[in-house]
């Protein structure tokens, strides 16, 4: 069964005419008679559309879940994965200040890589010999190996340094509702109606990706930063935070 069979069946239920419903609800006549024929094209977008299901749902005596859910998966751009729409417009990367490296750090590297090369250029050369004393074996084989492992320390440092900083995005509905999909670190976390009043925060450390609908009614601080509106009223973005 469609949308549009389920508004129908709904209002004929509650022994309502059309022209009733459009009276009580405020919606045209033929507005309404689209929509209970499964077209939603005329209804404004995705916001306005949800909208218009929740008047006619508190008319009928129906929940407005029913309706939405039934909209989301037959109508609305949103149903489609986040990940699949974030190719199309993924330019909204925040600025990261380039970390520099102190020159102290490749310089010790470099230094024990030469102790490394110097120790085992001694170890082959005393194999390579007829006479090892046992005591030479003992003393140069254990110092070869916390060279190593600390050289390995030093070189990984760099990286657990440039990719340790969360990201810490906050999303709230202080103007009106919207429709929000949130991934963050290749996970989807939330998928839903944000609804005005509605407040989330969200953690990633490598990116958060977001699809919002109807923009100028949210608020959205980066790292303790506000933003500036990402669009207009009923808009749809998408953005991909880094």
């Amino acid at each position: 069964m469609t949308l549009g069979s389920m508004l129908r069946d709904a209002r004929e239920s509650a022994s309502l005419s059309i022209e009733a419903l459009s009276e009580s609800t405020s919606i045209r006549i033929g507005l309404l008679t689209q929509m209970e024929s499964n077209d939603f094209v005329n209804c404004g977008g995705d916001t306005y559309a949800r909208g218009h299901l929740r008047k006619i749902a508190e008319r009928v005596g129906v929940d407005p879940h029913i309706f939405i859910e039934a909209y989301n998966s037959e109508h609305s751009s949103e149903h489609r994965a986040i990940q699949d729409l974030l190719v199309e417009n993924n330019v909204m990367q925040v600025p990261r200040e380039e970390k520099k490296i102190s020159w102290k750090v490749p310089a010790g590297v470099s230094v024990l890589i030469l102790v490394v090369l110097g120790l085992a250029q001694i170890i082959i050369s005393n194999q390579s010999s007829t006479q090892i004393p046992d005591r030479t074996r003992v003393v140069t084989s254990p110092a070869a190996t916390p060279s190593t492992s600390a050289s390995t320390s030093a070189s990984a440092s760099p990286s657990a340094v440039l990719n340790g900083e969360p990201i810490t995005l906050k999303i709230e509905a202080t103007r009106g509702n919207s429709y929000i999909d949130i991934v963050v670190d290749g996970e989807n976390v939330l998928k839903g109606s944000f609804f005005q009043g509605d407040s989330k925060s969200f953690t990633g450390y490598k990116a958060i990706s977001i699809y919002l609908s109807n923009p100028a009614g949210l608020d959205l601080t980066l790292n303790g930063k506000l933003l500036a509106p990402l669009g207009g009223q009923n808009e749809e973005v998408r953005r991909t935070f880094r």
